[in-house]
């Protein structure tokens, strides 16, 4: 209510209440207006559509100006809206008054709008004469404005808007919607108590489109991005890498260089592949004449028992069967020949003599059947007493080397392969290499707890393997130097003491021979060699092999704690 005034259309919710309200008489000349029922309610209203939380059930439809001046005209003559009158006790409910609001009409809940009781009936109007003009109907007590206005079956459409969605856990009644007008939205004027037309469609903005477009994009662009780097950073770049490199043209080498020792000595040295005897092995070994002679060591071909067993291959791949020509053990030396080879290149021949300690050199082999290797370094030491070999127990196969110590890399395979200088020229032939355990070993590792090189190779001086090549290739057979004493191996002070008895019980120094010619007795301990230090037989026997039979030596001994000095010319041995 707004100031003593309705403010909403109401309609009679039954048809009793329109039938007690009565018609007017017609017209006296019978043209008048014939008198229109009362509407009745639709028997079944269609179900209402929930009313959204909030919602003033008596809001107020809006009212043009004529319905304002029809609520003037009423209050003017007196027919505005009476009181309804209470109800009796027990007499029925009369239908309850259907209220309209700016929603969906609905039917009202107990809890949300109060029982509205029908008004009472008006009394029933007095007869007026013929004469005075009658109105078209009689008052409406409801204060429905005159015929043509709307009535009481027509009421304002009312204003439709989508109802808010109501949080389930929301309970008890519905609070009252403020005062106050309520927003425009859509209209149907066609519509009849349906439920709420959904909202249109919201239209997509083309501002979130272009935000979103812009996102797939940089995205994209840097994937592409991404791999384009990493393609550049691997490869230094989107086109074909091509790298500085110098003319290939520039082969030349110093003859004095490595890569010079290696050229001019590869075409002369040679790999071995022997078998024999349930085994087999590879050497190496240098060629020495244009006849086919090639030296190499005993302990490679020494397993052979025919010229079949004996494979030569040269440094062009080129291969031979060769024959042995002559060994020897106790310089572990050996001569085998090929026949039918073409092109041969022999080797030249230094002179170890005039090696010092720190010259360069160069060795060239097979090591673990690698061929043509090639290592370098330098002459570690000089005269280094050696032996090698020893394995049938009896010392028939030890070898004597005064050596030439070198760091050069020396590995099984190795052995007999040519040791040169700076000028390409053989100086040493590589026999053996001591290995880490503190035993010795020749080239193929025997006797060696660990058969690699560290560095501590030895090998034949070459004025020595000259002499013994020429004496196998002319005769098959090596000489021996010899003094003619036998030496008490067993004696563990210092020198080389000659024995009181030789062996099978014959006398320790030879008679007439050259320690016999000199004055050596039993029982004399030999301390120098030519002025140089003898600590052991071994050492002795080395030193004196390391000269030819026919070479004189100065001995110096010690007899009954007197130092004396001897000269004898030295005799020779056959070899085995």
């Amino acid at each position: 209510m707004n100031n003593g005034k309705p403010n909403w259309w109401s309609r009679p919710s039954s048809a009793p209440e329109a039938a007690r309200i009565p018609a007017p008489p017609p017209s006296g000349d019978g043209d008048g207006d014939f008198p229109l029922p009362a509407p009745h309610p639709p028997t079944t209203p269609p179900a209402p559509a929930p009313e959204p939380a909030g919602t003033d059930l008596r809001a107020a439809e809006p009212a043009g100006a004529d319905a304002r001046a029809a609520e003037a005209e009423a209050e003017a003559t007196g027919t505005g809206p009476q009181a309804p009158e209470p109800v009796a006790a027990g007499s029925p409910d009369p239908a309850p008054s259907v209220v309209l609001t700016k929603g969906e009409p609905r039917d009202p809940a107990p809890e949300e709008v109060p029982h509205v009781q029908d008004p009472a009936p008006a009394p029933a109007p007095q007869a007026q004469p013929q004469t005075q003009a009658q109105p078209l109907h009689a008052p409406d007590e409801y204060r429905t404005p005159p015929y043509g206005e709307p009535g009481p079956w027509a009421p304002a459409p009312p204003v439709q808007r989508p109802p808010a969605p109501v949080p389930p856990h929301q309970q008890g009644p519905v609070p009252p919607h403020p005062q106050g007008p309520a927003p425009w939205t859509q209209y149907d004027p066609w519509g009849v108590g349906g439920p709420a037309l959904p909202p249109p469609p919201a239209k997509r903005s083309r501002k979130g489109l272009a935000v979103a477009g812009a996102l797939v994009f940089a995205l994209i662009t840097g994937v592409i991005g991404g791999g384009i780097g990493a393609y550049v950073e691997r490869n230094g770049g989107l086109t074909t890498v091509e790298l500085p490199q110098s003319d290939a043209k520039d082969t030349g080498r110093a003859p004095e260089s490595v890569a010079g020792i290696a050229a001019s000595a590869l075409p002369g040295v040679v790999t071995l592949h022997v078998r024999g005897g349930g085994s087999s092995g590879t050497g190496t070994g240098f060629v020495l004449d244009t006849k086919g002679h090639i030296l190499t060591n005993n302990h490679v071909v020494d397993g052979a028992r025919s010229s079949a067993d004996i494979s030569v291959t040269f440094s062009s791949g080129e291969t031979a069967r060769a024959k042995l020509v002559g060994k020897d053990t106790g310089y572990d030396l050996a001569v085998v020949q090929v026949t039918g080879v073409s092109g041969l290149k022999p080797l030249p021949l230094g002179n170890s003599d005039g090696v010092r300690v720190g010259d360069p050199v160069v060795a060239i082999g097979a090591p673990f059947d690698l061929s043509n290797t090639v290592t370098s370094g330098i002459i570690s030491a000089k005269e280094r007493p050696i032996t090698a070999g020893g394995e049938k127990g009896d010392g028939s196969d030890v070898s004597y080397v005064d050596a030439l110590q070198t760091d050069a890399p020396i590995n099984p395979g190795n052995s007999g392969g040519p040791l040169l200088d700076s000028k390409a020229r053989v100086i040493g032939i590589n026999s053996a290499i001591r290995a880490a355990g503190g035993s010795g070993g020749d080239g193929e590792g025997g006797g060696a707890s660990q058969p690699g090189s560290i560095g501590l190779g030895f090998a034949i001086p070459i004025n020595q393997g000259k002499r013994v090549a020429e004496e196998l290739i002319n005769t098959g057979k090596a000489t021996h130097p010899v003094i003619g004493v036998s030496l008490d191996m067993q004696y563990s002070g210092d020198g080389a003491r000659v024995g009181q008895k030789g062996k099978d019980g014959t006398a320790s120094v030879t008679p007439g021979g050259p320690a016999a010619k000199a004055g050596l007795r039993p029982g004399d301990v030999i301390t120098k060699v030519d002025g140089q230090r003898v600590h052991n037989g071994e050492e002795l026997i080395v030193k004196i092999r390391a000269h030819r039979p026919g070479d004189r030596l100065e001995l110096t001994l010690e007899r009954d704690g007197k130092e004396l000095t001897k000269t004898l010319t030295l005799g020779s041995s056959q070899g085995t």
